[in-house]
Order: C-alpha cells, then sequence, then structure tokens
C-alpha cells in the first residue's frame, strides 16, 4: 500500500473485506465530527447534499474526521465537476455522488475523480495531504486516484437498468444505495418504514451486479438493526445512523424514561427513517 491508503481507514476496511460501518454527519460543527468519530465507526459522510453544511463547514469536518483517525467521505449535492474537485481538495478519502442517471453520467464522474491520464481533475491544492500523513503534494498527485472512493448512488430507474455497466467502469469503486429515492424512482416509495417486494428486488440486483464486477456495495441505514441485517446479507459499506435524527431519538428516549414511559430498551435509531 501506498502511505495514502495506509491512512484511509475506509480503504483499508474495504480492503480487508466484510463489512464497513459509518456515521452520517449532517450538521455542521467540528466538535460534532469528532463526536461521532470517537463511536468507533471506520468512516463518517459528511453530507453536503441534504445537510445543514457548507463548504467551509464540510472543509473543517473532513480535516476534523481525519485527524481523529477515522475516514472522512463527502456526499456532493450533484454531479458537477466543480463539486467533486472541491469535496477532494478538501481532503476527503472519497466521495458519494447522488443522483446517477446513465452510463455517461457515471463516465463523467470518473472522469472529474481522477488526475490525468484516467481524467481531469485539476491538481494545486495543498490542503489533502493533512488529511494523510502530510506526504508531499507530489506523492499525492501519483497516489491519489488508486486511493480515493468514488462512490455512485444508484437511486434512479435510468441507473438500476443499467447498473451492470455502471458497475464494469473502471474508476467506480462503491455502489451506494438510497433506498428513499431508489423507491421513489421506481415507483414503489417507502411510506409506512417497510418495503415493497419490488424495491427489494432492486437493492438485491444492485448488490449483484456490484459483486459480480467486482465492486463493493453499500447502503444507508439508519438504525443498528437495520446495518446488522445488511452486514449479514453481504453488504460492504453501511451508515449505522444520521446525526440529527439520531439525536432526536436519544433525547426523546431520555424524556421517555424520565417520564415513567419507557424502561430504555430499544434501538437508537428513528423509525420511518431507517432505510428498510
Amino acid at each position: 500500500m501506498n502511505t495514502l491508503q495506509e491512512a484511509s481507514r475506509v480503504y483499508k476496511a474495504l480492503k480487508k473485506g466484510g463489512p464497513s460501518f459509518g456515521g452520517w454527519q449532517m450538521l455542521p460543527g467540528t466538535n460534532h465530527s469528532r463526536a461521532i468519530a470517537r463511536s468507533g465507526v471506520d468512516w463518517i459522510c459528511v453530507d453536503t447534499e441534504h445537510g445543514n453544511i457548507d463548504d467551509s463547514q464540510m472543509h473543517e469536518a473532513v480535516t476534523a474526521i481525519a485527524l481523529a483517525g477515522v475516514s472522512p467521505i463527502v456526499r456532493i449535492a450533484a454531479n458537477e465537476a466543480w463539486m467533486v474537485k472541491r469535496a477532494l481538495d478538501s481532503g476527503a478519502h472519497g466521495i458519494v455522488v447522488p443522483l446517477i442517471y446513465t452510463l455517461d453520467d457515471a463516465k463523467r464522474l470518473v472522469s472529474s475523480a481522477k488526475f490525468p491520464p484516467q481524467g481531469h481533475r485539476g491538481f494545486g491544492s495543498p490542503l489533502p495531504t493533512q488529511t494523510f500523513a502530510n506526504e508531499p503534494m507530489s506523492y499525492y498527485l501519483q497516489n491519489a486516484n488508486p486511493t480515493l472512493l468514488t462512490i455512485l448512488q444508484i437511486e434512479t430507474a435510468s441507473a438500476l437498468a443499467s447498473v451492470r455497466q455502471i458497475a464494469a467502469l473502471p474508476g467506480v469503486d462503491v455502489l451506494l444505495i438510497g433506498p428513499f429515492d431508489l423507491g421513489n424512482n421506481i415507483g414503489h416509495p417507502i411510506l409506512t418504514g417497510e418495503m415493497a417486494p419490488e424495491l427489494k428486488d432492486a437493492i438485491e440486483t444492485i448488490k449483484e451486479a456490484a459483486h459480480a464486477e467486482g465492486k463493493k456495495v453499500g447502503i444507508y441505514c439508519n438504525r443498528g438493526e437495520d446495518a446488522r441485517e445488511y452486514a449479514q446479507r453481504g453488504f460492504d459499506m453501511i451508515s449505522i445512523l444520521t446525526d440529527q435524527m439520531g439525536i432526536t431519538a436519544a433525547f426523546a428516549q431520555s424524556l421517555a424514561i424520565a417520564g415513567g414511559k419507557s424502561t430504555g430498551s430499544g434501538d437508537a435509531g428513528v423509525k420511518g427513517y431507517d432505510g428498510k
């Protein structure tokens, strides 16, 4: 391994095999990032698509997470080259890109994420090396392409139809399933916390396509119970809890205990937002 790979906890976890568990950060703040990192997760996804996190806050979170020994992953808002560049130049160990529709979308993303000759990512930021081992910029340039994870969300009907071709694309590392948008896009939204059989089948199809092409597959979950289930089913990269919903659930549970309405048993996730 090169030193970037040695410093990337998520890269090593996926290389080792078995499930890699992560947290989902939607709220800004470096103390918040460090609090999640102390849980022991391999990675934290800093969500700039649906989260309350702007560009500056994303940069600060990425550094705080990396310095805590956890891999920072950034979910950008759209498949835009400048968003890819900003996330990777912050020092992210990988990017998550939502709402991929076509094979051409996936190709365009990979090109944005890779330095030449594999792509057209621009070089010049001195910031990324501080989230690894403070290597020279020239070393980062030479070793970033095989180290940084390009994670595509498969959550549209058209991407599902082309999932095997997308998975086979060089430079694609992980297919990440967003169950809610996937359900919406194939006409089977999750409205009660339960999935339609068609959505369950689609999730299995994505997993099989990724593994058939030697790639990893991930899924968004918001409860430990669901994360354990998907780990047992062979998923590789699984979120366990989203900060905002987890905080609300923890306070609600403690309030119920304090008021004599609960004994304190049960999971910390929020029912109805668990991705199951």
